[in-house]
């Protein structure tokens, strides 16, 4: 399903989604509003990217959003003025989510805005990410709450993982060459582009 927003005090604006080339939304997934997502996205069964609160919600190219995951986000917007606390900047321009380039979103991952998660990382199932930043070429083992931190490029975050202080993201250890997640992402991005490339050939007959 992919509609527009209605219109309210939080968003004065109707907005239709707007879809890259290549890109596959599963008939049984939600996309509404002022949602950006860009090529060669696959969109799983029960995913939902609600832009009807906090806006716009951006996914970037090559990514895949994996059943049951959420993206939502706090209103950004109150009678007619921006809610800047909920905005997040990434290259000068201002979100509620934005979700980069080669991106994996495991099965019913949150990512709650404001939030921001970077290129080439991957998220693992059941991870919560709210009012937090996630750097490039990350790795977010399944079960992690991720809030109110900024989690810098090259991390990783050990599965069921609670952390609310900079302090402690600040201290996540480094990828190296042993870690034995460090490729996972390629694999998924693969099958997924695959996926949306299979669904959409279906889909044109």
């Amino acid at each position: 399903m992919i509609e527009k927003n209605v219109k309210t005090d939080f968003s004065a604006k109707v907005s239709e989604p707007v879809i890259g080339a290549g890109t596959f939304v599963h008939p049984l997934a939600a996309v509404i509003g002022n949602v950006i997502l860009g090529s060669n996205v696959m969109v799983a069964p029960t995913a939902c990217v609600r832009g009807d609160e906090g806006q716009p919600l951006y996914v970037g190219n090559d990514t895949n959003i994996q059943d049951g995951v959420v993206i939502h986000a706090l209103e950004t917007e109150l009678d007619g003025k921006p809610v800047e606390k909920n905005l997040m900047e990434v290259e000068g321009k201002k979100y509620a989510v934005y979700v980069g380039n080669r991106i994996s979103l495991a099965h019913q991952v949150q990512i709650h805005g404001p939030a921001v998660v970077m290129d080439d990382t991957f998220v693992g199932m059941k991870t919560l990410v709210f009012k937090s930043f996630v750097g490039k070429n990350c790795v977010i083992e399944p079960g992690v709450i991720l809030m109110g931190v900024r989690v810098a490029d090259g991390r990783y975050v050990p599965a069921g993982s609670v952390v609310k202080t900079q302090a402690d993201a600040d201290a996540l250890p480094a990828i190296t060459a042993e870690y034995p997640l460090k490729d996972m992402n390629k694999g998924v991005l693969h099958v997924n582009k695959a996926l949306a490339k299979g669904y959409l050939a279906v889909e044109k007959k």
